[in-house]
């Protein structure tokens, strides 16, 4: 197990960057502290598998290091790395069993046969393969071979860290659940250090204690599941987490807070403060549709607005409302009334984030 630290570090696959644009990673300080597990997150194309294979060896960065324990690692192979790595397509030998796949990386650090058995199906029966050592690889299902590639890397007790590249890409839906739980059990049970690369939200929560979120090239935000939900640093993280996204809508600073069409928000004295103090690009606020209020008769602080849609989608509905001519979302529980055209609608003030170019503006102290 190891403390992996990112120092100052970048990539472009240009062998002459001229530019920002040029660079898959931006420069990046960040660390993830021996023992976790943690989730990479964001979308195609952010930078998520880039950075993982530049921890991992498989990738040199253009500049900066990555340190294992304060070391730098950046001269060092995958394996001199003692890196364990699960790619989205599992890696197995087809024409060895599934034992003999476990034992592979045991066998070749020249572990006598007894250690190799004993380690073989103790990692088997954490991954419930114990019925399937016998079994040749090109027999078993997506799933199964997934169990056997995450196994190889499990099986040795000298690793850093496992890195997980979309793993569960190539799962059936129904599956997934249990590979999550699968895994997270393994981390409680280890405590390896573990980073799980994923475009998928649901997979990143329900596996990470943190989760770094990507976007261009940089990390935006890093955080519990919680934190990312409740109060999102930046707005692609409010916009990319949950389901669906935070709402957000451009205002314009205004005597006492901010307004968008004929709708006035007041600010809390220190957020106002700050907001004076701040050289203001583009305002906007931020709150999510689970923190809307929504009914059909007015109520204090209520706004008018319009329904435009509902969508009904089992156990919630979104409404989409016109509120001060801005398009505005609502989740509601489904036993939850909706009103026909018009709704009365609150925006709590402890739920609603104000943003300039983006990034959270915080109150002052």
């Amino acid at each position: 197990m190891a403390e992996i630290r990112l120092h100052q570090l970048a990539h472009s696959y240009s062998r002459q960057p001229a530019g920002e644009g040029d660079y898959a990673l931006h420069q990046l300080e960040h660390v993830w502290e021996q023992g976790g597990a943690y989730a990479l997150l964001g979308p195609s194309g952010c930078g998520k598998s880039t950075l993982l294979n530049i921890i991992s060896g498989l990738l040199t960065p253009s500049h900066g290091q990555v340190l294992f324990d304060g070391k730098s690692v950046n001269d060092l192979s995958p394996q001199q790395r003692n890196i364990a790595q699960v790619f989205q397509f599992p890696v197995v030998y087809d024409t060895m069993t599934v034992f003999d796949n476990l034992a592979f990386p045991l066998r070749n650090q020249g572990l006598d046969e007894g250690r190799v058995r004993t380690r073989v199906e103790e990692i088997a029966e954490v991954l419930d393969l114990g019925a399937l050592l016998k079994k040749k690889a090109r027999n078993l299902s997506a799933d199964e071979k997934q169990k056997v590639s995450m196994g190889r890397g499990l099986v040795r007790d000298d690793v850093s860290a496992i890195l997980f590249d979309e793993p569960l890409t190539v799962i059936d839906p129904h599956l997934k659940w249990k590979l999550r739980r699968k895994l997270k059990q393994i981390h409680e049970q280890f405590n390896i250090t573990m980073i799980y690369v994923t475009h998928d939200q649901l997979e990143a929560s329900t596996f990470a204690d943190k989760i770094a979120v990507m976007h261009g090239g940089r990390i935006v935000q890093f955080g519990t599941p919680r934190e990312l939900f409740e109060r999102p640093r930046h707005t692609f993280v409010g916009y990319f987490i949950g389901s669906p996204g935070m709402n957000l809508i451009d205002v314009r600073a205004d005597a006492g807070g901010v307004a968008f069409g004929d709708v006035h928000l007041a600010l809390p004295d220190g957020l106002r403060e700050r907001l004076a103090a701040t050289n203001a690009g583009r305002l906007q606020v931020g709150i999510r549709p689970e923190f809307v209020q929504m009914w059909d008769a007015p109520f204090d602080g209520a706004l008018p607005a319009s329904v435009l849609d509902v969508e009904d989608l089992g156990t919630y509905r979104i409404v989409t409302l016109v509120l001060g001519g801005v398009s505005l979302k609502a989740r509601l529980a489904e036993d939850r009334p909706v009103p026909a055209a018009h709704a009365w609608v609150g925006l709590p003030m402890q739920w609603l984030l104000l943003y300039v170019d983006d990034v959270l503006l915080e109150a002052v102290p």
